[in-house]
């Protein structure tokens, strides 16, 4: 029996009683903090639990499950995963391989960015094509997240920004990274999607010590929101209730 275990999106204690039961009771516990940034504190865990935490990196999962996590099908198996299990579509290939193998898989979900959002005051119905915002590299600078953008505000809805999450380099993109590399795609393409007077919300750490920030690009640019996890939401068309919601939000 394999199970995913979603951690909840801030720290060890958003993690459910059922998980909590199922990993006093597993027989191997692995974890992987490479699709998002994980806050808790894994030595808390690991006394939580009582048992030791083995992290695996992208490689481990997506090119050698079956030397780790798919290895002893009769055992009981866990894998945990900051924020729900479901969130990242890497682990949809995952339970397929295991499946293949005759592998049970059971999924204890738990609270995500796509349902902690709403603390802006935006509605969750509202939202179109999610986005993950990459780092540039040497030849490498896409710009489907300024479409997705585009796409969602010809539709009136809004947009949220995944920022990248490099855990081996110990890199974790943040607002003001997210702002600066839109700018740049803005700057090649000259479409005015997102200039420095678009507004947009600028939020960090929901479900723990939370920063919700609301502002013109060029305000955001500079403020200091902290530690990350971060994430970027370009509205939409506001509803007069988003409007009176996100003001309590305005960056002064």
């Amino acid at each position: 029996m394999l199970y995913l275990i979603g951690l909840g999106i801030y720290d060890e204690k958003d993690m459910s009683l059922r998980a909590l039961e199922i990993l006093r009771d597993a027989d191997y516990v692995y974890s992987e903090f490479y699709t998002n940034a994980f806050t808790g504190d894994i030595r808390n865990l690991e006394r939580l639990i009582g048992k030791k935490i083995q992290t695996l990196n992208r490689s481990d999962l997506e090119e050698h499950p079956e030397e780790n996590i798919l290895k002893n099908p009769s055992k009981k198996t866990t894998l945990l995963i900051p924020g729900d299990p479901m969130v990242a579509t890497t682990h949809t290939d995952l339970i397929l391989r295991a499946k293949e193998s005759g592998i049970e898989v059971k999924i204890i979900h738990s609270s995500s960015i796509y349902s902690a959002i709403a603390e802006t005051g935006l509605h969750i119905y509202k939202f179109g094509k999610t986005t993950s915002l990459p780092f540039p590299q040497k030849n490498y600078f896409p710009t489907s997240p300024y479409t997705a953008l585009k796409d969602n505000l010809r539709s009136g809805m809004h947009t949220l920004f995944l920022l990248d999450v490099r855990a081996q380099e110990d890199r974790y993109m943040t607002i003001n990274d997210a702002i600066q590399i839109m700018h740049q795609i803005e700057e090649s393409k000259k479409e005015k999607i997102f200039t420095k007077d678009t507004l947009c919300v600028g939020v960090a750490r929901l479900g723990g010590d939370s920063t919700i920030i609301y502002g013109k690009t060029k305000d955001l640019m500079d403020y200091d929101f902290g530690r990350t996890p971060h994430s970027l939401v370009v509205p939409g068309k506001l509803h007069f209730i988003e409007e009176e919601m996100l003001q309590t939000f305005t960056h002064k």
